[in-house]
């Protein structure tokens, strides 16, 4: 196993590790985005003068900072900025709008916001809902008269003198917060310590066997816990390089692999089938065997067959279970072989994981059970839920943290992933709250009923489908529902299938049975956007 990552627990802070890597290897590659190759000297000299511009905002310990920005080094040194400050970073979405948008903002209780100039419009519709926010930051881009008038340009913080006088922080202290996508309620944030990050880095470095020499390629966003842990972090703690695509874009893979170099990449939801489903072009067949491992989930067995044989990847998939919360619950080195289907065995150095039934009773061997977990050290799991104590509370009893997800062990100690207890709905990569689509789609004044619901997708995971029941006299067709949704709701909530019936399947408590809705999949009634002229903005 490599071991020239691994570090002193006095060193876990995004702080003292950025002055390491600068000690070590200042000149050395860092980030690439898309060409543009920045060192560490580079991004601390950048994050060491966005701290000073914070702090003439008013930025100290403790203070959030949202960010709202595409895959760029500005992303990067806005959390290394604010952990420099003692404060929090908080990446979100840049596909969120409308309520999504500001309760993620004002949940958060962040005072600066940090964003592409796309974002402005977005952000000034939600003002009036956001006491919190006192500066908005804007990256770049043109700007209207009014929004520069009620703006800062990231560039002008950028321009201070470097910030010198970094606060002392330690491992337990925040350095950011995720917010999930939930499947059932509100967007809660996810606090990550310093400690935390750093043991996530470890477990994907521990798992990839990745090796400093090798670049890390991935073009999973900013906001994603994959991305910013064994991604950047994992980098830094090898001295290594990682490129960070500003968007996935099926097209410009191969490409991107050769110019890089790539040895490792990882991927998320149905890119890896897209990729898969790519016919030959001259950089894939140049690239044949330079990837050594493909990273991501779902991979199952024939897709990893596929891009064994086809692309030459030695390692190919996850072997991996975890989520935001508690990462990793299982794994196994990528290159130990696995059943098909399994996600490696309980990680029992940090955690004990057990599965259980309603009643809270341990499952034998060969059933499913919902995943509980408790950790054996500090710092293996996130500190709670962002100002939410009762959030937590809801999901631990008897000291156990409930993960909602349903999975079972073999005989030998492998864990397969079942389900989720509760609806569940995951979309390229992003867990989707029905309850939140549901709220936003019956703010139509000609729906009576919703249901948001899961259909089985041709390329791996979910697809979103809404069953609605229209008011009495309504001329609504699918088509318009849609267009009416495509400002109320991220770009990955879109529905692709909208379904019309006269009433919705329910128990005699009233609850729409969505087991139903999501069994029945497509009907011969059913509106299919593929088959539709529609468009969309999707970002």
């Amino acid at each position: 196993m490599n071991t020239n990552w691994r570090t002193s627990p006095t060193d876990e802070t995004t702080t003292a590790l950025l002055r390491a890597c600068v000690a070590e290897a200042g000149e050395q590659a860092f980030l690439d985005f898309g060409g543009a190759v920045h060192t560490y000297a580079d991004v601390s000299e950048r994050s060491h003068r966005l701290a000073a511009g914070l702090a003439t905002l008013g930025i100290e310990r403790g203070d959030t900072v949202v960010t709202m920005l595409d895959n760029n080094i500005d992303a990067v040194c806005a959390w290394l900025a604010t952990n420099l400050l003692g404060a929090v970073w908080v990446p979100i979405n840049t596909a969120l709008k409308g309520t999504f948008l500001s309760h993620v903002i004002g949940d958060s209780g962040a005072r600066v916001v940090i964003c592409e100039a796309d974002f402005v419009t977005r952000i000034e519709a939600e003002r009036g809902h956001l006491q919190s926010v006192e500066h908005l930051v804007v990256r770049d881009g043109s700007l209207s008269s009014d929004q520069s008038q009620s703006s800062t340009r990231l560039s002008d913080l950028t321009a201070h003198p470097p910030h010198t006088d970094p606060v002392d922080s330690h491992s337990d202290d925040v350095s950011l917060i995720i917010y999930t996508g939930g499947t059932t309620g509100p967007s809660k944030g996810c606090t990550i310590s310093h400690g935390y990050a750093f043991s996530s880095a470890r477990a994907f470095l521990a798992q990839s066997g990745r090796t400093a020499d090798e670049l890390n390629w991935s073009p999973l966003p900013i906001y994603h816990f994959n991305l910013v842990s064994g991604t950047v972090l994992g980098s830094m703690l090898l001295r290594g390089t990682a490129a960070v695509a500003p968007r996935f874009s099926v097209s410009a893979f191969w490409p991107e692999v050769e110019r890089t170099g790539a040895r490792m990449v990882n991927l998320l939801g149905s890119m890896g089938a897209l990729i898969a489903q790519m016919p030959d072009t001259d950089p894939m067949r140049r690239c044949h065997g330079q990837i050594r491992i493909v990273h991501g989930a779902p991979f199952p067995p024939a897709l990893q067959a596929t891009w064994r044989e086809r692309f030459g990847v030695a390692c190919v998939g996850g072997n991996t279970y975890g989520l935001t919360e508690a990462f990793p619950l299982t794994t196994l080195p990528i290159d130990i072989p696995a059943p098909p289907g399994s996600s490696g065995k309980a990680n029992a150095d940090d955690f004990d994981v057990r599965l259980f039934d309603d009643n809270d009773r341990e499952v034998a061997a060969g059933e499913v059970g919902e995943v509980v977990c408790r950790p054996r050290r500090p710092n293996v799991m996130f500190g709670g839920y962002w100002q939410r104590p009762e959030a937590i509370a809801a999901v631990t009893r008897n000291l156990w943290f409930h993960t909602g997800d349903l999975g079972r062990f073999d005989a030998d100690g492998f864990f397969y992933f079942a389900d989720r207890k509760k609806d569940y709905l995951r979309r390229r990569g992003e867990n989707i709250s029905s309850q939140e689509v549901e709220q936003a789609v019956l703010a139509h004044a000609e729906l009576s009923e919703v249901a948001v619901h899961a259909v089985r997708s041709d390329v791996t995971e979910d697809d979103v489908k809404i069953t609605a029941v229209k008011v009495a006299e309504s001329t609504l067709t699918e088509r318009d529902l849609f267009n009416w949704l495509k400002d109320r709701l991220p770009y990955f909530a879109l529905p692709r299938y909208i379904e019309f019936r006269n009433a919705l399947p329910v128990s005699p408590l009233g609850r729409v049975h969505k087991y139903q809705l999501r069994d029945e999949g497509c009907t011969p009634t059913t509106w299919d956007r593929e088959t539709d002229d529609v468009t969309w903005e999707r970002r």
